[in-house]
């Protein structure tokens, strides 16, 4: 808490932060573009109440969670979100107990810090107390919480967890917002991770996931606030088409939107930096970082004036007094100032009278000292004699070994090296205290200036905070334009009727990896009248994968506001995308891997509407073949006849096909291939129909099996087939001629043998 200075053995110490998960602000320790959650969540009856905050941008918010699913909403709100601590109200926080003899248990996820924080803090009226404390206001009712007690118990424990870590009130909090997780298409984690957004499925790489594809913001406040709008895709149609028009202005001014581009470019991250200046973090290089993001904002607000949507009216409006404060920064601070604000060297000649007065005098010294030292090279005929400084011996005169034998009588030998000494004389003594003093003097007077500076700064907070956010919101928009433009993106149409028609969509991400011009792509028609599940047939490596989630992607980026890969597409506003792709064990929880597939089956079914869409990835497969097609036969007359969400279900199994006889709504369509003599051809098209045959041993040859596996494969796949069509031969004739009983026959004619 003080600087050490000569005589001085002990320094003032004390506890000035505690770093937490969810408490950082270290620029290194967070990532640029995503945001990191401090969350905190208490509960009554079957209610919850989450609290959310970045302590890193100022951004804070809660929701209430109702209803007999509110536990697995709860779960997949902290699944999903970049959550890294949580807070749990505990009556003896210092027990840290065990959170699987707790009511939390299976609530909070397992890459999340629970920490155990006093039950009192989540008290109601303790915490509306410290939440009108620190917004200095008088009630609760601007802030749409006064009449929910879960929702002030929890923003205040947050509050009170953060101002006890940070051993003092934040005024970068100077907002709270409420949000309902059913304002947004809800994407839950297992969607997330299925459909790739923020990374591949298999090695959890950013490249080669959707937001690779769609992230070229400018700004790191951009980047936080695009994956935001990712993973909160939009229901309102009116919101959507109004991010819409300005997408597709910008896409109309391409010099435009150029220029405002590359003035983004220089826009550093201003809602870190307001955050970091507001807690007395900030150094000076910050500082003049914020300087020059604000003197660019006047060029953008220029450009803006020539667009006819309303881009933002807070960037075409800016203030006087900030354009004036980033002026006052960059005439006060150097342009590259060092790291520590105690070294001094932040501050330009000019600006204060007794810094330059102190600096003249320290000039003078230093004079004084090269002087000196060309006049002891001719005193002594040492050439290579020089006058240095270390912390530890301050001012010195060193020597070469080969050249101590000249030291005249005078010198005061101070130090012994390997190749030289170091000497003192009383006079450099004495000119070696003025130049510290000054120096002393210079960083003191240098440090006051800053903290007045930033000091004054950090009462433009919220202003800055405003700032950042139109210009996250501006840098995605035009960066969405960009993409668009460049990937030959359309607009969507968006409605309100239950249909889903696109035509030539494509993979977003995948048409990018593969040559230009080789992807095929596909349209998809489903409504809830005719054709509300498709049964998609074909053989592995066709395509089936990269259609259905290819449509699941174009929904979120029509829905999120931006273009999408079609030549035309009208999307009904969908609730929810829910996916079941793959087979994967959960060791952790011993589960199985036909559990875990049933087990997400089971969300889907509980949880879709008709406003829902769904991927299905192969259903039953986990287990014998009567049990899996029975199963997917069960799930597919469940959707289409009792939630009817618009549907894709990919299968293996046949038999499904003949849902479309049975079942209004349910259409086949497969993935066409091409058969030659010796071999399968992938055409990657979906056209009507269904395929009677899977092309598996195709597969295996095309993944390098040996060929005498191969044709073993071959000659028993013969056999079976042969097999199999005598045998449904003598079954239909027994079942024709009475021989089989009703029950017998009734559980076949699934078949339909």
């Amino acid at each position: 808490m003080e600087l050490p200075t000569p005589g001085k053995k002990l320094v003032r110490r004390e506890l000035v932060r505690v770093l937490t998960p969810g408490t950082l602000l270290e620029n290194n320790f967070l990532s640029e573009k995503q945001n990191n959650y401090l969350a905190a969540v208490t509960k009554k009856g079957k209610s919850y109440g989450l609290a959310l905050v970045d302590i890193s941008t100022g951004e804070f918010k809660v929701t209430q969670i109702d209803g007999s699913k509110a536990d697995n909403i709860l779960l997949s709100e902290l699944s999903r979100l970049p959550v890294s601590e949580c807070l749990l109200p505990s009556e003896n926080p210092d027990r840290r107990e065990d959170i699987n003899n707790t009511i939390w248990k299976d609530l909070i996820p397992e890459n999340v810090t629970v920490t155990w924080f006093t039950e009192i803090a989540f008290n109601p009226k303790s915490a509306e107390k410290k939440l009108l404390e620190h917004f200095k206001v008088n009630s609760l009712e601007g802030f749409g919480i006064n009449n929910s007690p879960l929702l002030v118990g929890v923003a205040g424990a947050i509050l009170s967890y953060v101002e006890k870590t940070q051993m003092k009130a934040l005024s970068q909090f100077n907002s709270l917002s409420t949000y309902r997780i059913t304002d947004f298409l809800v994407i839950d984690n297992i969607a997330k991770r299925n459909l790739e957004l923020f990374s591949t499925s298999r090695d959890n790489l950013f490249q080669g996931s959707l937001l690779s594809i769609l992230d070229q913001t400018k700004t790191a406040m951009g980047g936080r606030l695009l994956r935001s709008w990712l993973l909160n895709p939009l229901l309102d149609k009116n919101m959507i088409n109004k991010r819409l028009d300005v997408v597709e202005e910008l896409c109309n001014k391409n010099m435009l939107r150029m220029d405002l581009r590359e003035y983004l470019g220089n826009i550093r991250d201003i809602e870190r930096l307001a955050s970091r200046i507001a807690i007395g973090m900030a150094n000076a290089r910050e500082m003049v970082a914020l300087s020059s993001s604000i003197n660019t904002l006047p060029l953008i607000s220029n450009i803006l004036e020539k667009y006819n949507s309303n881009i933002s009216h807070v960037l075409k409006n800016i203030p006087q007094n900030l354009i004036e404060l980033g002026d006052k920064i960059s005439k006060t601070l150097v342009e590259n100032p060092p790291q520590i604000i105690t070294d001094g060297g932040l501050v330009k000649d000019g600006i204060s009278k007794d810094l330059d007065d102190l600096r003249a005098l320290l000039y003078d010294d230093k004079s004084w000292l090269t002087e000196l030292e060309q006049k002891e090279r001719e005193r002594t005929g040492i050439k290579n004699l020089k006058i240095s400084f270390s912390k530890a011996f301050g001012y010195f005169i060193e020597i070469t070994n080969s050249n101590k034998h000249l030291a005249p009588n005078d010198y005061i030998r101070k130090q012994t090296l390997v190749n030289a000494e170091r000497f003192i004389t009383p006079e450099l003594k004495e000119r070696e205290n003025a130049i510290l003093t000054a120096e002393d003097k210079i960083k003191d007077l240098e440090y006051n200036i800053y903290c007045k500076l930033r000091d004054e700064t950090s009462t433009f907070t919220e202003i800055l905070q405003s700032i950042a956010y139109e210009i996250a919101r501006l840098d995605v928009l035009s960066n969405l334009s960009d993409v668009s433009v460049n990937n030959k993106y359309i607009r969507p149409v968006l409605t309100d009727t239950d249909e889903i028609i696109v035509e030539e969509g494509r993979h977003p991400v995948i048409e990018q990896i593969i040559p230009a011009g080789q992807f095929v792509s596909n349209s998809v028609e489903l409504n809830t009248s005719n054709s509300v599940l498709m049964i998609l047939t074909g053989p592995n490596m066709a395509g089936k994968s990269t259609f259905m989630r290819q449509l699941g992607l174009i929904i979120i980026m029509a829905q999120m506001g931006c273009f999408i890969p079609a030549k035309s597409a009208v999307i009904s506003i969908c609730d929810r995308i829910f996916t079941r792709v793959g087979a994967v064990d959960d060791l952790s929880t011993g589960q199985s891997t036909f559990m875990v597939e049933m087990n997400e089956t089971a969300n889907i079914l509980n949880n879709a509407t008709n406003k829902s869409f769904i991927i299905l990835d192969e259903v039953g497969r986990g287990t014998s073949t009567y049990d899996g097609v029975s199963i997917a036969w069960a799930v597919s007359e469940y959707i289409a006849n009792d939630i009817g969400a618009k549907t894709i279900f990919a299968t293996h199994y046949h038999e499904l096909n003949k849902l479309e006889e049975k079942i209004n709504g349910v259409v086949n369509y497969q993935v066409a291939v091409q058969e030659t003599q010796d071999r399968v051809i992938f055409l990657h098209k979906v056209i009507p129909g269904y395929a009677d045959r899977s092309y598996g041993i195709e597969v295996a040859r095309l993944a390098g099996l040996p060929n005498q596996v191969i044709n073993k494969a071959k000659d028993i796949m013969g056999d079976i087939e042969k097999r199999s069509k005598i045998q449904a031969s003598l079954l239909k004739k027994s079942i024709e001629s009475g021989e089989i009983k009703t029950k017998v026959k009734s559980q076949l004619s699934l078949f339909e043998v």
